[in-house]
Formats: C-alpha cells, sequence, structure tokens
C-alpha cells in the first residue's frame, strides 16, 4: 500500500520540491509578469495616436529618433503630437529631430505642442510640424548661434599647470581653454558661426512660409511670448495640451482615438542619458543652437 500511495503523490511531491527550489526564480517572472501584464482590456488594443516628448537639453537623440521612426513605419499610429519643453542643444541633434518630423508629416500629421520652451534647438526641431501650438504662457523663438568655452588660464597659473601640443594647421587650437583666444581664431569660429545661423534661419524661412529678408524680426536670437510668436509666425495657435491632443485626432481622422502610455522606466532612463549629455558638454563645449 506504500509503495501504491508514493506512486500517487510522487507528481504532487516533485511539484512541491520544484516550487521549493526555484522559488526565487518563480516569484521573479511573477513580479515581471506584474509590470508588463496589461492592466485593462483597453491596453490590448493598440494605439492609433502617439505622443513623443522631447525635453531637456537636445544632445543625445537617437530615442527620441528611434519613437519617431517607430510611429512612421506604423500603419497603426494615424498621428503623432511631439510636446515639447526644451532649451535647444546642439546643432546635428536638433537637425536630426527636424528631419526625422519631415519625412513623418509626409505619411501622417504632426503636431508640435510648446508646453514651456520651444526655443534654439528645440524650435528648430520642431519646423517641419504640421503646425505648432504653444502654450499661453510658453516662450519661443531664441533663433541664434552660439559657441563659447571658459578661458582658464589665471587658474592655470596660479595652480602652476601648463599645457603643451603638437599640431599642424594654423587654427588647429581653435577653442581651447588655456588661454585667451586670438584675433583670427574668433574670425574663425565667426565664420561657422554665421553659416551655422544662415542655415539655421533659411529653414525656418523655408519650413514657416516667412521671409528671409525679415529675419532680423522672428530670429536674431529674439525670446517670444507664445502670443508673440504668433504674430512674427514662429507657430500657429495658443492652446493647452488639451488642445493639441484634439488638433491631432482632427487632422488624424481617427474615430476612437488611443493615445500611447509611455513606460516609466523609459522616461527615467531618459532623464538620466540627458544629465550625462549636460555634463559631457560641460566640460567639452561645441556649437550650439541658443
Amino acid at each position: 500500500i506504500m509503495q501504491f500511495l508514493k506512486k500517487i503523490f510522487s507528481p504532487i511531491g516533485a511539484i512541491f520540491k520544484f516550487i521549493q527550489e526555484h522559488f526565487k526564480a518563480m516569484i521573479f517572472v511573477l513580479i515581471v509578469f506584474l509590470i508588463f501584464a496589461p492592466s485593462s482590456q483597453e491596453n490590448l488594443i493598440p494605439n492609433n495616436l502617439q505622443q513623443i516628448n522631447l525635453s531637456g537639453p537636445i544632445m543625445e537623440v537617437s530615442e527620441v529618433l528611434e519613437r519617431i521612426e517607430k510611429a512612421e513605419s506604423n500603419n497603426n499610429i494615424r498621428g503623432v503630437l511631439l510636446v515639447v519643453d526644451s532649451p535647444g542643444g546642439a546643432v546635428s541633434p536638433s537637425i536630426e529631430i527636424a528631419y526625422a518630423l519631415k519625412r513623418l508629416k509626409e505619411k501622417k500629421p504632426v503636431i508640435v505642442y510648446a508646453s514651456g520652451t520651444l526655443t534654439s534647438g528645440s524650435y528648430y526641431a520642431s519646423i517641419w510640424a504640421n503646425e505648432i501650438i504653444a502654450n499661453p504662457g510658453s516662450m519661443v523663438g531664441s533663433i541664434g548661434v552660439i559657441m563659447q568655452g571658459a578661458n582658464l588660464s589665471e587658474l592655470m597659473d596660479k595652480v602652476g599647470i601648463k599645457t603643451q601640443s603638437v599640431q599642424a594647421g594654423k587654427y588647429k587650437q581653435i577653442g581651447t581653454p588655456n588661454r585667451e583666444w586670438e584675433t583670427y581664431e574668433v574670425n574663425e569660429l565667426n565664420k561657422v558661426i554665421q553659416g551655422t545661423y544662415d542655415m539655421f534661419t533659411q529653414d525656418v524661412a523655408d519650413a514657416r512660409g516667412l521671409d528671409i529678408k525679415k529675419r532680423d524680426s522672428f530670429a536674431n536670437a529674439h525670446i517670444f511670448t507664445a502670443s508673440q510668436a504668433k504674430e512674427v509666425g514662429l507657430i500657429d495657435s495658443l492652446g493647452v495640451s488639451y488642445d493639441a491632443k484634439m488638433r491631432v485626432i482632427e487632422l488624424s481622422g481617427v474615430k476612437n482615438p488611443i493615445w500611447n502610455k509611455e513606460d516609466k522606466f523609459d522616461k527615467f532612463i531618459k532623464k538620466l542619458t540627458a544629465t550625462t549629455a549636460v555634463v559631457l558638454h560641460t566640460y567639452f563645449p561645441s556649437i550650439v543652437l541658443k
């Protein structure tokens, strides 16, 4: 009888033994499931509208570009809202976003919503949207270019540090912080800054239908309120996030709008990446839109 009972209950004993030996792993799997499992039936339905956030200094934009490209290739997505609150940043990343939005607009409507700050590089990034809607309390503009660096020569003298280098080319040490820049070096940098400014203002004029000959009225690093920005043609209308979302819904033509929900972990990683980029930029200056 004992042997018979052992055979009957041996599968149950094996299950309990497995649970005992792999208890921690099972708890881990359960936690992962609870995190990623849909919380409601609605979450099982794919979203048809996409909100993408652009916040903080524009330095590292690979994740934003990836989101834009996914929205472009995803046939379920009928419209995109880019929510911007950024003071600007480096030239190249701002242009990358601008032209990614330009490609996206060819396939589906794109609305930019300025939730707080839409200036310099972040404005450049937004120019090709179908429309730009700004919060009445936001700041817009600052269309200009700057390159700055510290002169640490006096501090180095006090500490007793001297630099040495070997280079080929008259302009190779341009921008180094160990001395005051020479006049010919400043002129060389001005050439680059002015060229970048010309490109910036021309793109704004082309995208927004403005007269480049009147760029001093909308560019020249002027900072505008949302209302003033509308007067000079930098934005299309004033509104809050509700208005921006309703405009995306209207242009996309969806009957049952379902917006994406950004993952909290992704938001944390974005903030961490942005902070790291700012720290690196502090120690390795470059040309920025400002």
